[in-house]
């Protein structure tokens, strides 16, 4: 997709939809799939079938709300297919910009009542800060310095929805799906998007993810570098310290002994102890961005040193990694920590801006859920779930791919898209009524 003038911009829709649609596979699902993103970019505040129909067939909002009903809950197409052939088109306009530099894991949350809806439960909820009733979805997203789009895209089913089967099988959840925690639902992503050939970047990911030993050993066996949160009672060892060698052998038969050791003398110290004694001197000051208003600037050390993470169990000792500390000048302790695998040689400055990297997506989701309306549906099954966020990712792939004559932080009534007038009268479900409204 070349940079054309504005004017051409809805051609330049059309045919970006109509390859979309191919994706989808047999030929009655092109008209409502291209409509379904049609009615995701249109201005309205509402973005779930209903309001859409009306939006876009206002002479007969019954017919369409029964063709996109049927593409996103019913129509047996492939997200990943779908998904696929948009990234087609945005990640090589991405790329034209400016080069890949970092795959972000993230999870988003949905508040939802009831508990019919596939995924409802009580648990934590970005968007409301506690625990609540709410959706949690986990996405994989690649960014350049620029510009980020989600690649990849999927439900998180706590272990009470995995158990029931009666809501499994009214929810359409399918039969090959089991628990995993939102690890191991990234690691997949990563997995998958790796054979995809997708341009690589360093792993980015919060301390929900970075606290867990395992995703992160994962990522070093796929031999990708990362730079992820931990909690600050993470274990590790001063720099330059290690656990003990495996104690010698006492007789001349038998197993030598091979696991490492530790005594009273010699343990390691959390992150936060290990904070706290380090010198004036390892602290700087440093700028990562241009904020809105101001430069983001923060005080922050980075120094070698192993994690201790069962190292009694272990052999050898855990690699060297960067562990990177935040402690904001006036904070009475640090803030936030990381730890990376990024070469040893890498300055201060770049590891802070890998770390801070992750704001990136916050844009995304923004106009994802403000613009785009990623938890506008209303229906309660797994399908439809996963088929309405993909449209909503792909249509908003469109605006990445055209960010040169369309900035992702405008409204989306600046696309030029033909929008008819609504039903007279008409009242989506669930809207208040006009006499009630505040």
């Amino acid at each position: 997709m070349g940079k054309n003038s504005a004017s051409d911009l809805p051609q330049r829709f059309s045919a970006y939809v109509e390859n979309l649609a191919e994706a989808a596979g047999h030929s009655d699902r092109h008209d409502p799939l291209k409509s379904y993103c049609t009615g995701l970019l249109l201005p309205g505040e509402r973005k779930s079938v209903e309001p859409m129909a009306a939006r876009l067939a206002p002479q007969n909002v019954r017919r369409m709300h029964q063709s996109l009903h049927h593409l996103v809950a019913d129509a047996p197409w492939s997200d990943e297919a779908v998904l696929d052939r948009s990234l087609d088109t945005v990640i090589p306009a991405m790329q034209s910009e400016a080069p890949v530099v970092a795959w972000i894991v993230d999870d988003t949350g949905f508040p939802k009542k009831g508990r019919e809806s596939v995924g409802v439960a009580r648990q934590y909820c970005g968007q409301l800060g506690k625990a609540d009733n709410c959706r949690v979805a986990v996405s994989l997203s690649i960014s350049t310095a620029k510009a980020s789009m989600p690649v990849a895209y999927r439900l998180y089913l706590p272990e009470n929805w995995i158990e029931d089967r009666e809501r499994r099988k009214k929810t359409g959840v399918p039969d090959e799906i089991q628990f995993q925690t939102k690890p191991e639902i990234a690691l997949e992503q990563i997995q998958r998007t790796r054979q995809r050939g997708m341009p690589s970047g360093v792993i980015l990911a919060d301390a929900g993810y970075g606290a867990d030993t395992r995703f992160r050993t994962e990522l070093t066996k796929m031999e990708m570098a990362y730079v992820v949160g931990i909690q600050s009672t993470a274990r590790v060892w001063k720099p330059g310290q290690g656990p003990q060698p495996a104690r010698a052998r006492k007789r001349s038969s038998g197993r030598a002994p091979k696991r490492l050791q530790r005594d009273a003398n010699h343990q390691p110290l959390s992150v936060k102890e290990l904070a706290v004694s380090l010198s004036a001197e390892v602290w700087e000051k440093v700028t990562w961005r241009q904020g809105v208003s101001k430069k983001l600037r923060s005080r922050f050390a980075a120094v070698r040193v192993r994690p201790a993470h069962r190292d009694w169990e272990r052999s050898e000792p855990h690699p060297e990694e960067w562990l990177l500390i935040e402690w904001p000048t006036g904070e009475s302790e640090p803030t936030r920590y990381w730890l990376s695998t990024v070469p040893a040689s890498t300055p201060l400055i770049d590891l802070v801006r890998l770390a801070k990297h992750r704001w990136i997506i916050e844009r995304d989701y923004l106009e994802l859920k403000q613009e785009l309306g990623l938890g506008h549906y209303e229906g309660r099954g797994w399908r439809g779930f996963h088929h309405h966020a993909t449209l909503c990712i792909a249509a908003y792939g469109f605006l990445i791919a055209e960010r040169s004559l369309f900035s992702p932080s405008a409204r989306i009534g600046n696309l030029g898209l033909p929008s008819p007038e609504l039903p007279s009268g008409f009242r989506p479900r669930g809207a208040p009524h006009p006499s009630r409204a505040a």
